[in-house]
């Protein structure tokens, strides 16, 4: 019976410091300022486009829109930090980013909004951001309000950087 009790003891000790690890972790990587709640779509579907969803005159592309299922996504924390964006994942306890995307290597392609399973695998009021990331598609899903700020963010890029924010 002691032996019980010991072993469930220990398992909600774990389980509260394992809360409290995941707390203290986002903390520290916000403490830096800068941060956003950024989701990432690190399967992307295989018939995803790379092309732009409008052309130079502004008029709409052809680019196929691929059906999604909602799968692939991992939420997130962004943190700008100069001229990249650090991403963390959430519920991990791996102090330094997940992935690190350069300023000069995202070619902004369109936004829409999540459709069918993403609205529930994303954060309400996202918007799903399609990029190109070294010639890969790349999908981010933030609120207006990131967005808004990553947009100024990228076009914010010092002279000579290109940059093509759709």
């Amino acid at each position: 019976m002691v032996l019980a009790l010991v072993v469930c003891a220990s398992v909600v000790v774990l389980a509260i410091a394992g809360l409290v690890g995941f707390a203290v972790r986002r903390r520290l990587i916000q403490r830096v300022g800068g941060t956003f709640d950024c989701s990432y779509r690190l399967k992307m579907p295989a018939d995803a486009s790379t092309q732009p969803d409008l052309d130079e005159n502004g008029q709409p592309t052809s680019a196929p829109v691929p059906q999604t299922d909602g799968k692939g996504w991992v939420f997130g924390i962004g943190r700008y930090s100069g001229d990249s964006i650090e991403w963390f994942r959430v519920f991990s306890y791996a102090p330094r980013p997940r992935r690190v995307l350069p300023r000069t290597e995202i070619e902004v392609l369109g936004r829409r909004y999540p459709q069918g399973q993403e609205e529930l695998a994303l954060l309400s009021g996202s918007v799903v951001l399609r990029c190109l990331h070294r010639g890969a598609p790349l999908e981010l899903a933030m609120s207006d309000d990131a967005l808004t700020g990553f947009l100024a963010w990228l076009e914010a890029a010092p002279p000579g950087q290109r940059v093509n924010v759709a």
